[in-house]
């Protein structure tokens, strides 16, 4: 153990299914659906990236999450306001810094996202960072659509992804 980090994790259980909350030295590092498919990966590259190990205990971080998550789903909060780890590639983090642009309650395609990033050509390459997202709804991977407005692939499934985008059209 010696210079193993503990990674603090809560369960909370939302409107659209049981997300995983982590966090690390005051900043969330993980708000992602416990039943998603690439869930150990995920787990194992948040804790190789902070050499540590995720433990459940509460801390300040993921109780001010879990009342900003609240807020969200009660349609009262639209932003959030937590620092966050974004653990991933280089391309990866500049994928979700662009997903953090997108406004609430707007949608937008694999293949603007791409535009936006100056790779018209990436679009896999930006539908697999959006798919690697670990801080769902703080980084709004939810709101990218196909190019023909369809619902596309999202880790806590089509219809957590339909609950988050009506709820969103809704309190708008």
């Amino acid at each position: 153990m010696g210079n193993e980090n503990l990674i603090s994790l809560q369960h909370y259980e939302s409107p659209a299914g049981t997300l995983l909350i982590g966090a690390f030295e005051n900043r969330l590092c993980l708000c992602d659906w416990a039943e998603r498919k690439s869930r150990e990966s995920i787990d194992r590259r948040i804790c190789r990236a902070l050499h540590g190990r995720l433990v459940i205990r509460p801390c300040s971080t993921t109780e001010e999450a879990m009342r900003q998550l609240d807020a969200y789903f009660d349609g009262k909060r639209q932003a959030f306001s937590l620092p966050l780890w974004m653990i991933g590639s280089d391309f990866q983090r500049l994928v979700w810094e662009r997903l953090r642009e997108i406004g609430y309650g707007a949608t937008c395609s694999y293949g603007e996202l791409a535009k936006r990033l100056g790779r018209p050509t990436a679009v896999r390459a930006v539908a697999a960072a959006n798919g690697a997202n670990a801080l769902s709804i703080f980084i709004p991977c939810h709101r990218v659509i196909g190019a023909d407005g369809t619902l596309t692939g999202y880790a806590g499934g089509l219809e957590a992804k339909r609950f988050l985008l009506e709820l969103e059209k809704r309190n708008k």
